[in-house]
């Protein structure tokens, strides 16, 4: 015997159940957008759902099964995921080629990991839009294809809500609009469902004629407003928790978990190898960079946090002048000045900072260690600092894609203000640098001329030794006792790594921003070369000072190397300072590089750390407790509903009342289990289907005892009534125990009792038990309680 065919589905469900997939797959759609800062990945987002639905509607028009879904999903994902998802490889952004084919192929397993190991925002040329659309496109294919195959459409919300949370997941901390979101989903859901509710077999049956059209369309109604009910009322619950839930801190998503936490303060100061740069790289080639414009400097770091002991990169986060995060495509969009593309060739410089040069958009390895370069390289736009925590050798090679700022004359800069940058605040100050930064700048009025005045007091006042052999003596390092050393002596000697440190700390008192920066520049033979060879005679350090409108700006106050003490110009400083009292130098020895000094501060911030800990925790857990809640919200709804419509029938005026009340509890569990109660059937009638669907002959017996008790020419007591609830309650455990947990849970949370079920029959029946109830008030009537009719007798 063939299986019947399943009926057709008409047009009217067509467009409804689409609209409603794309509604639900669009909501999630929106989750992008903080992730590419902007609507760049809607083209292939959305192409992708539309593909997929598409996908869904044709086979089931043609009735295709799983295998051949599949297939064509495949297909539809190699044929246009050039177009949508890789446009730079395809030809004329159309047509796949080879190298559009391999992406797809491999992104289907890397992009998911390129995705949460880059820092958003993500550019779309880098094949990021290979996660929303593969993630469309499969969604869309499930969600549709279970909306328009099975009767219970409920089943389609699984993938879309699991769309919904894979967005969140490959999101950033700072969500779009959620509460929009979330509302949009909900609202849309019920309302799909409720509407494919009233187009079942069984609301057809009702409108068909077994109760009368009116009776038929007020209960239809009832059920909308009680949807609409609990909408509202879900939708005020989660509006109401979100404003004491919504995080004081930001959401945690995958990424978090990826991509571990960076801190720069793991590596050593780059100032601090200066002088071994200087004694041991000598006329090495270090690397060699071309493509450099004439005037521009390589940059190794920017230093902007002193401790006493040296000044180091700091990552204050956002918002400060130095926010490192892992490199990615146009990192700096709103660069201005000179494009230029710098290649750069490693000899034998070995360490951690990469140079560079202006603000960088893009970094290019190349080589055996690419992609692990890549991997781990961080960039401070802030800063135009980079660091890549496997570090760089001899043999790596990379492009730069850059932006070197214009220089500015002095013309420029007179009317320019200070910026308003965030730079770390300076510790272990030496006390003495106070007066002498007021001192210096005494005579100055603008700013421009406040720091030229700081930068003309070191570079013509001092002198210059990096303290090799056949140099005056100069000791290595920048700490206070050093910085004070310089400035407190009868004459100042030293190099690049004091004269910068010891500007940057002399603006810092006078609320200047600025920096230190160690790096290499060409001499001015030099600056037209092809190719510029950084060795360790042209490393330099120097302070950048930032102008509002310039930005930062260099500035040199280490002396000449031609001007150094000798007999001839070694003269006590005009006007020294008051000494302050300081511990006895060190012998005087042939210069060493200072030891790499361990971080301190690790011991405090563990310290600092642990209240923050507990007030994450803390946070977390009450956040978590507030979104249990508002997910819970509607069911906790459905719950007191439930229950107060039980006390209610239970409380009713009439004991008569409370028994047909007891029914009509005992039917509504009924139908939560899966019961089919035919509108208009009486409780005998009602009590053969429970019986039959879900196996409760007892349900029988107590329909003859509801009837007689209703029906009955004497109203029941109290104690009839509560006998009856009894074993109302004792019916509705043994429907439970015939189950398992999870029935028994879809049952407390099932609705068909509240916006349908067995109302339209409990509506038919509690009229005929009010005409029954005035019967047995009227003397001269006699009730046949089996069919349910009064009949006058004459005497």
């Amino acid at each position: 015997m063939s299986t019947p065919a399943a009926p057709p589905i008409s047009v009217r469900r067509w467009i409804t159940d689409l609209v409603a997939v794309a509604v639900l797959l669009g909501v999630s759609v929106v989750g992008f957008w903080p992730s590419f800062a902007g609507p760049s990945y809607l083209v292939a987002a959305l192409g992708g759902m539309a593909l997929g639905i598409g996908i869904a509607a044709v086979s089931t028009w043609r009735k295709w099964g799983m295998l051949i879904v599949a297939g064509l999903t495949v297909l539809v994902y190699f044929v246009f995921g050039g177009a949508l998802a890789l446009p730079h490889t395809a030809m004329a952004g159309v047509i796949p080629t080879l190298d559009t084919l391999q992406q797809l192929a491999v992104g289907v397993i890397t992009s998911w990991k390129r995705m949460l190991t880059t820092v958003a925002p993500v550019a779309a040329p880098d094949g990021h839009l290979l996660v929303p659309f593969l993630l469309m496109l499969v969604a869309a294919v499930l969600t549709a294809s279970l909306a328009l195959r099975l009767t219970r459409p409920a089943w389609a919300l699984i993938p879309a809500g699991a769309l919904l949370a894979l967005v969140i997941a490959f999101g950033t901390p700072e969500p779009a609009v959620p509460l929009i979101q979330g509302t949009v989903f909900a609202i849309v859901s019920v309302a799909w469902l409720a509407i494919r509710q009233l187009a079942s077999p069984q609301n057809a049956a009702v409108s068909a004629g077994q109760i009368d059209v009116t009776r038929a369309r007020h209960m239809r109604t009832r059920r909308l407003l009680s949807g609409a009910a609990v909408l509202v009322l879900a939708g005020g619950a989660g509006i109401a928790t979100s404003a004491f839930t919504t995080p004081s801190e930001t959401r945690h998503v995958l990424r978090d978990v990826v991509i571990p936490p960076f801190d720069v303060r793991d590596y050593p100061s780059a100032l601090q190898s200066f002088r071994g740069d200087v004694r041991d790289a000598g006329t090495k080639t270090l690397f060699t960079v071309s493509g450099l414009p004439a005037g521009a400097r390589i940059r190794l770091a920017s230093m902007d946090e002193f401790d006493g002991q040296v000044i180091n990169v700091v990552d204050g986060g956002p918002g400060s002048s130095s926010t490192f995060s892992p490199i990615r495509s146009n990192m700096s969009p709103e660069a201005e000045g000179v494009p230029a593309t710098l290649e750069f060739e490693i000899g034998d410089y070995d360490g951690v900072w990469v140079p560079n040069a202006g603000a960088v958009s893009e970094f290019s390895f190349d080589g055996d260690d690419a992609d692990e370069l890549r991997r781990n390289t961080y960039y401070s736009t802030g800063t135009g600092t980079a660091v890549t925590t496997t570090g760089i050798a001899e043999g790596d090679a990379y492009s730069v894609q850059t932006t070197i700022p214009a220089q500015y004359a002095e013309e420029q800069l007179v009317d320019a203000e200070f910026g308003t940058v965030r730079v770390p605040k300076h510790e272990n100050v030496p006390e003495d640098l106070t007066a002498l930064a007021a001192e210096t700048v005494a005579d100055a009025e603008t700013p421009i001329e406040k720091v030229r005045a700081l930068e003309s007091f070191l570079s013509e006042d001092g002198f210059f030794s990096h303290g090799l052999e056949g140099e005056v003596i100069s000791r290595a390092g920048h700490t206070s006792e050093r910085i004070s050393t310089l400035i407190g002596g009868a004459q100042m000697v030293g190099d690049d790594e004091q004269y910068a440190v010891t500007m940057t700390l002399l603006a810092s008192e006078l609320g200047i921003p600025a920096r230190v920066v160690m790096g290499f520049y060409p001499d001015e033979d030099q600056q037209k070369d092809a190719v510029f060879t950084a060795t360790g005679e042209n490393v330099h350090a120097w302070v950048e000072v930032n102008f509002d409108g310039f930005g930062w700006v260099s500035f040199d106050p280490t002396p000449p190397e031609d001007q150094v003490p000798n007999d001839q110009n070694t003269k006590p400083r005009a006007d020294p300072k008051p000494q302050v009292l300081q511990p006895p130098p060190p012998p005087q020895e042939p210069v060493d590089l200072p030891p790499t000094l361990p971080d301190d501060r690790e011991s405090e911030d563990e310290k600092s750390d642990i209240g923050g800990i507990i007030a994450v925790i803390l946070a977390i857990g009450g956040i978590s407790l507030g979104v249990i809640a508002l997910l819970a919200s509607p069911f906790i709804i459905i719950g007191a509903w439930k229950a107060s419509r039980r006390r209610s029938r239970r409380a009713a005026e009439r004991t008569a009342d409370r028994i047909s009340g007891g029914w009509d509890e005992l039917t509504d569990r009924a139908v939560d289990y899966g019961a089919r109660l035919v509108p208009g059937a009486t409780r005998g009638e009602e009590a053969v289907g429970v019986a039959e669907s879900l196996s409760a002959p007892a349900i029988t017996v107590l329909a003859d005892r509801a009837d007689a008790e209703v029906f009955g020419p004497n109203e029941p007591t109290p104690e009839d009534v509560e006998a009856f609830w009894k074993q109302v309650d004792e019916i509705v455990v043994g429907l439970g125990s015939e189950v398992g947990f999870w029935k028994r849970i879809k049952a407390r949370l099932n609705m068909r009792s509240l916006l349908g079920g067995s109302h339209l029959s409990a509506g038919v029946q509690s009229l005929k038990d009010a005409a029954n109830a005035r019967v047995r008030r009227e003397p001269g009537t006699i009730k046949n309680s089996t069919s349910d009719v009064s009949e006058s007798e004459t005497p």
